[in-house]
């Protein structure tokens, strides 16, 4: 006898609209990478839009976790890879994709160029609409080289444009309810849905028998992209007071990414003499990722403009105590003493104390901060997010998924 599958079980089409997809790295790339895949796994069809990231027409691309649609676009003078996707351009390719794709449900990651090109196909369509921020207009600054009275009146009119883009569809998300709030005080959108971006956590923890050798000094770890609202020059400036008021200490750091700041940190731990200290990785592989984070004594986030921090999730998952930015998103994820400690963005001196405290504290007192870390990064399931998403493509309102959710 042959089963009827019911609505709630029936596989999906789901679109999901970015600006930015890998081969970039950034933490919107990554969520949309992992949710792609997921959804894939779960037997879902996936498609992607994007960004091309050379020269060259629309093309196609078929991927192990998603059919791939790229747009031609143009480099940005500023940046090293973001790609501009030209209005027209994108409003004529979203409404040829969405009529051949016909997605059960769309998901925008985004209220630029794709992603408003996509709302506003999807809502002639009528096409069920799930909005997904992780942005922060201030994350355009460092590229913009205008004055700063300016720079404020593009952040305003974005927050603006947020607001009237992502409204329009079924559900809007963003990853913590910290940012929800800073949505609904600067954008109007006072209904958002905190959803987690999500973590598995099973891949940050030492594999059964595995030993990793420890490192020859008390280490800090960054992961991220080497951008100006990362403040890494903060974590440098901590590691050179260090050097000098808790010598005894031995802090080194390792900074794993790259980025068009690369130059400048070299040469500023060139003027502070501590290129014996602070090791620059660049890129590396996820398996060395994750034996970095497993063998990190710390891990620090000195970002201001992070709306949750995939980096810092995994970093706990590894059962790492953190020292992080009091910024944003960024308090969500640290219990003052327990899993480590906040620190006053931009306050070198400040971070230098906190890291000290971690540092200096017993191998069991770090132990501890290792595990509530681990503990706390649990709680972002990964499985709890996709779960989530697939009942908004499936029509659930915001109402109903954070009545069962408890918010």
């Amino acid at each position: 006898m042959t089963s009827v599958q019911t609505a709630a079980e029936r596989p999906l089409r789901v679109m999901i609209a970015a600006d930015t997809y890998p081969p970039d790295v950034n933490g919107a790339a990554t969520f949309c990478f992992r949710l792609a895949t997921s959804l894939h796994e779960r037997g879902h069809e996936v498609h992607v839009v994007a960004a091309r990231q050379d020269g060259g027409p629309d093309t196609l691309e078929h991927r192990p976790e998603a059919t791939v649609h790229r747009l031609q676009s143009l480099p940005t003078p500023t940046h090293e890879y973001y790609r501009l996707v030209m209005p027209w351009h994108a409003k004529r390719s979203m409404h040829r994709i969405l009529s051949e794709v016909r997605p059960d449900a769309l998901h925008v990651q985004c209220h630029y160029m794709v992603g408003e090109a996509a709302i506003n196909a999807a809502v002639r369509r009528r096409v069920l609409t799930v909005s997904t921020n992780h942005f922060m207009p201030e994350n355009l600054e460092p590229f913009l080289p205008f004055p700063q009275w300016f720079l404020d009146i593009v952040s305003k009119n974005s927050w603006k444009d947020m607001g009237r883009l992502m409204g329009q569809g079924a559900v809007v998300t963003t990853p913590t309810a910290l940012a929800a709030r800073a949505m609904a005080e600067h954008a109007g959108l006072d209904t958002v849905l905190p959803v987690s971006n999500g973590i598995d956590a099973s891949r940050y923890e030492p594999a059964e028998g595995e030993t990793l050798d420890p490192h020859a000094s008390p280490t800090v770890l960054f992961v991220g992209r080497l951008a100006v609202e990362k403040n890494i020059d903060v974590l440098i400036r901590a590691i050179a007071w260090l050097a000098e008021h808790r010598p005894e200490l031995d802090v080194h750091a390792e900074i794993v990414g790259d980025g068009e700041q690369r130059t400048v940190l070299r040469e500023l731990i060139d003027e502070l003499g501590v290129g014996d200290r602070v090791h620059m990785r660049g890129h590396i592989d996820e398996e060395a990722l994750r034996q970095a984070y497993l063998k990190a004594d710390v891990f620090c986030q000195p970002g201001t403009a992070e709306l949750q921090s995939l980096v810092s999730l995994e970093a706990m998952s590894a059962s790492t105590p953190v020292v992080l930015a009091d910024a944003l998103a960024l308090p969500h994820l640290v219990e003052d003493g327990e899993n480590g400690f906040l620190f006053v963005p931009g306050d070198a001196q400040d971070l230098a104390e906190k890291l000290g405290r971690v540092l200096g504290a017993s191998e069991a007192d770090r132990r501890a901060m290792g595990e509530a870390s681990h503990a706390k990064a649990l709680k972002h399931s990964a499985e709890k997010t996709v779960d989530v998403f697939e009942r908004l493509y499936r029509g659930e309102t915001s109402a109903q998924v954070r009545a069962e959710l408890g918010g």
